[in-house]
């Protein structure tokens, strides 16, 4: 992805190239810093209240200073003006600045979309198995300490696979490292239960309101791993990459080991959400 436009707080536009943090900026030197990451489709960044909203509770979990909601939206929108896509990805980044100086970091950043989704989609994921014990208190929280999800996503495209799917000790499907997963059941769409140490992601909602309409009913709950590989099909959700299938898992073919009925549906129902038809 290229970066198109950056908006920081208190300053405005930045050119791309330029450095917007110091060497000292907690979020660069210790990682304590919270962002989100959406979808601009034809110049309207899609649930922006609801990725703002969880901004402002991970950066209450992390102990950050309060963002300004108001200010970082406004940030938003004059990058997605300046960055000239109409079709976008949209980021914040909020720290606390640098040590001791008690004026936090807010950044907007517009970049491109990632090349080739729509030729992955139509392919369908490859996804391995990965054992993972996740901290709790961060689980649901949009933390830049993303370094473990990132080794769980290298592990996986060493073992030649497009992404992870993350379980714990006893075998119990959680997310994936960047994505929340779905299977279905026949006409029953299932997800993990956000009591458990996953991210409440906002396209997971956002489907989760769209499943009548695509003709599913949907529950959440706790799934063992056995369940979702015999599952009819299987898929991610995020907000850059939307309804992503998975095809294989861990070598095993998932349903048919093509891009599954619902998975296509949810996709179609999403863009028609997000496009406002």
């Amino acid at each position: 992805m290229t970066l198109l436009a950056v908006q920081r707080l208190g300053v405005g536009a930045v050119p791309p190239d330029e450095p917007v943090l110091h060497a000292d900026d907690e979020g660069f030197l210790r990682g304590r810093a919270v962002f989100e990451t959406l979808r601009v489709y034809g110049g309207r960044p899609f649930r922006l209240e609801a990725h703002l909203e969880r901004l402002r509770r991970s950066a209450e979990t992390l102990g950050l200073p309060e963002p300004d909601l108001g200010a970082l939206a406004q940030a938003g929108l004059d990058a997605v003006a300046g960055g000239g896509s109409p079709d976008a990805v949209l980021r914040f980044l909020w720290t606390p600045g640098r040590e001791g100086s008690g004026r936090p970091t807010g950044l907007a950043l517009v970049s491109t979309l990632p090349p080739d989704l729509e030729e992955r989609r139509a392919r369908g994921f490859r996804v391995a198995v990965v054992r993972w014990a996740p901290g709790h208190r961060l689980a649901a929280t949009k933390s830049t300490s993303y370094a473990e999800n990132l080794a769980a996503q290298d592990e996986a495209h060493a073992r030649g696979c497009d992404d992870a799917l993350l379980v714990d000790a006893d075998d119990v499907v959680l997310e994936a490292p960047t994505a929340n997963v779905w299977f279905r059941e026949g006409r029953r769409l299932l997800t993990p239960a956000l009591a458990q140490p996953i991210l409440a992601g906002v396209t997971r909602a956002a489907l989760w309101e769209l499943t009548g309409e695509a003709g599913y009913e949907p529950r959440e709950g706790v799934y063992p791993l056995a369940r979702v590989a015999a599952a009819d099909e299987v898929f991610l959700s995020s907000s850059v990459r939307e309804v992503m299938p998975v095809v294989e898992l861990d070598g095993a073919r998932v349903g048919d080991g093509r891009p599954g009925e619902a998975a296509r549906a949810l996709q179609q129902a999403l863009r028609r959400a997000a496009e406002g038809r």
